[in-house]
């Protein structure tokens, strides 16, 4: 594994859960390529695909600059079964994820990792750019992370932290149990939650938009109306860590579900 201190890698497995991303899967893992400071691996998982997602990936190999690519296949389960098989195969010691219609900007995983490094948050996010419609639009994560006095009920309220942006320890996401597979939808959502329920635990959201998240290009993250119904399940399942933190418990319930 590299070292922490290596300046120009890290002991960092990204995931990329994959759903029909043939046309879109080279343009993620040459942004990963393109990172000032390397991870270690990256692993993607094709999610049941009935298209050439598996063999687009593969054919990558060669772009990576260094960095092990893995490609596993597997049935169609949906996203947190994919990220559960990738952290399963996983090997560092931080993980980062990216959904395979998305990338990264190259400063991303440096300067996530400087705000990792050295503290002990048990996982930090950040901004990022919306792209549709020829334009991009700023998700200004950070601003909502710093609102209200304490971020885990903004975070119950509003859900803001994006997935592509997240570089976590690994121990912690183990600690939670992974990603919820009876779950449809908003796996991620309710991952956060569960790696930050107990008062006192640290995670930042920084301020820089380090990611390009396209809206419309289909894929492993669609399906709004059943996130949605997902969002309501977790809603009922955090309600009682509210009881916990400062804030009506009511006005948070009645916040998340409008």
């Amino acid at each position: 594994m590299p070292p922490e201190n290596d300046s120009r890698s890290a002991d960092v497995s990204v995931i990329i859960p994959a759903y029909r991303a043939a046309a879109t899967i080279r343009r993620a893992l040459e942004s990963v390529a393109a990172q000032t400071v390397k991870p270690s691996e990256v692993i993607v998982v094709d999610d049941g695909s009935d298209d050439a997602t598996s063999d687009a990936a593969k054919a990558c190999t060669d772009l990576m600059e260094g960095i092990e690519l893995k490609v596993f296949s597997q049935p169609n389960r949906g996203a947190g079964a994919a990220r559960n098989r990738a952290l399963a195969e996983a090997r560092g010691t931080y993980v980062a994820f990216l959904d395979a219609d998305d990338e990264w900007l190259a400063a991303k995983l440096e300067r996530s990792m400087a705000h990792l490094l050295g503290t002990d948050n048990v996982l930090v996010a950040h901004d990022g750019w919306i792209v549709g419609d020829g334009q991009e639009t700023l998700n200004a994560c950070a601003r909502r992370f710093r609102e209200g006095a304490d971020p885990f009920v903004q975070l119950y309220r509003k859900g803001y932290i994006d997935t592509c942006s997240v570089v976590a320890r690994r121990a912690a996401i183990d600690a939670a149990g992974g990603f919820d597979e009876d779950l449809p939808n908003a796996q991620d959502f309710d991952l956060w939650l569960k790696m930050v329920r107990e008062p006192g635990t640290p995670f930042e959201v920084f301020d820089e938009p380090l990611v390009r998240y396209h809206a419309g290009d289909g894929g492993i993250m669609g399906h709004t109306e059943r996130r949605l119904a997902c969002c309501l399940i977790i809603v009922r399942r955090y309600a009682p860590d509210l009881c916990r933190r400062p804030g009506s418990v009511l006005v948070s319930l009645a916040y998340r579900v409008l």
